[in-house]
């Protein structure tokens, strides 16, 4: 068969991919996710590496992790180092992974989307984001589209993976693994965050977007991924998530009245809200998961709302799986 001459050839798609990780797990289900888009020669992927002008420290000294709570909460985080990227390119999709920091996005993919060059490259854009955390990710997710919508980008899918432990366990070994490096479990709970199977199961959802971009679908209003089991959202988590964020907003404002990040002014306020925390955390937080449950069924039409709205634009079903899980 003859090919076409030059001037009928498409050009390649472009994906730009941004990302920040500092623990390892969300850089890997980002590259299960590229890694598709990189084999084939008919789409080119650009990864934006974000870098703190001020590198942040892993594993984190235990003051200066919650130290950085009252800037994340109210998204007003430190610049980053100079982008590669001008502001003037032209993608056809940008893939976004992101990190949840005291129920709110990280502080380097906040610096991003308030940067100048994010509002000239994303305006228009279609964008799929990629949530790798704990469990809690609902009101962040809220935070993120109101960035994303300030620039002009169009929110096409949302991926979220959440570590499969129960809730009360990972309010232990996620702080374990942040704090002192140990993602191993120990005292007979699972090991912190995603499993190997979750972080290979993603590659479905690359294969999806290539198949997408193939057919210009990118250019449509449809999600890339729906029938995949993209996004599936636990509305009992909202209640909790809803007074955190108030409790982060609050203190964060105060702490933030107090004295600069690092600022020795800051630090009796800091140690204050950790033990404020973690009373909040042993009391509030089961007590609330036990009266949530006690009363689910007089609010399970509410709750259903809750999971259907959060669940958008990708969705809960797992119908075209098939397709892509070997």
């Amino acid at each position: 068969m003859t090919p076409p001459p030059p001037s009928q050839v498409a050009p390649p798609k472009r994906v730009l991919v941004i990302r920040f990780s500092q623990t390892g797990q969300l850089e890997a289900v980002a590259d299960q996710i590229v890694a598709p888009l990189k084999a084939d020669p008919g789409i080119q992927v650009h990864v934006e590496t974000l870098q703190p002008l001020q590198p942040l420290p892993f594993p984190w000294p235990i003051l200066a992790f919650f130290d950085a709570f009252p800037e994340t909460a109210h998204m007003r985080p430190p610049p980053l180092a100079p982008l590669s990227l001008t502001g003037d390119e032209d993608f056809d999709l940008v893939i976004l992974p992101w990190q949840v920091w005291f129920l709110a996005p990280s502080q380097p993919i906040a610096a991003f989307l308030q940067h100048p060059v994010a509002a000239r490259l994303l305006k228009g854009k279609p964008v799929v984001t990629v949530i790798a955390c704990r469990n809690m990710w609902l009101t962040a997710h809220e935070k993120l589209k109101t960035l994303l919508d300030a620039v002009g980008a169009r929110l096409m899918d949302n991926v979220v993976l959440t570590d499969p432990g129960p809730t009360l366990a990972t309010f232990i070994t996620t702080p374990a693994w942040l704090l002192f490096g140990r993602k191993r479990g120990f005292w007979g709970m699972p090991d912190a965050g995603l499993t190997a199977a979750q972080i290979s199961g993603a590659r479905r959802f690359g294969l999806a977007l290539r198949d997408g971009l193939h057919r210009d679908a990118e250019r449509g209003t449809e999600p890339l991924l729906a029938g995949l089991g993209a996004v599936v959202a636990d509305p009992r988590l909202y209640v909790s998530e809803k007074a955190g964020t108030r409790s982060f907003f609050i203190w964060g404002k105060l702490i933030m009245a107090v004295g600069r990040p690092g600022s020795v002014q800051r630090k009796p306020l800091v140690l204050a809200y950790v033990v404020f925390l973690f009373a909040l955390i042993v009391t509030v937080v089961p007590l609330s998961l036990g009266l949530q449950a006690l009363l689910r069924p007089l609010f399970r039409k509410q709750l259903t709302k809750i999971k259907t709205r959060f669940e958008l634009p990708s969705g809960s079903a797992y119908d075209r799986c098939h397709r892509y899980d070997s």
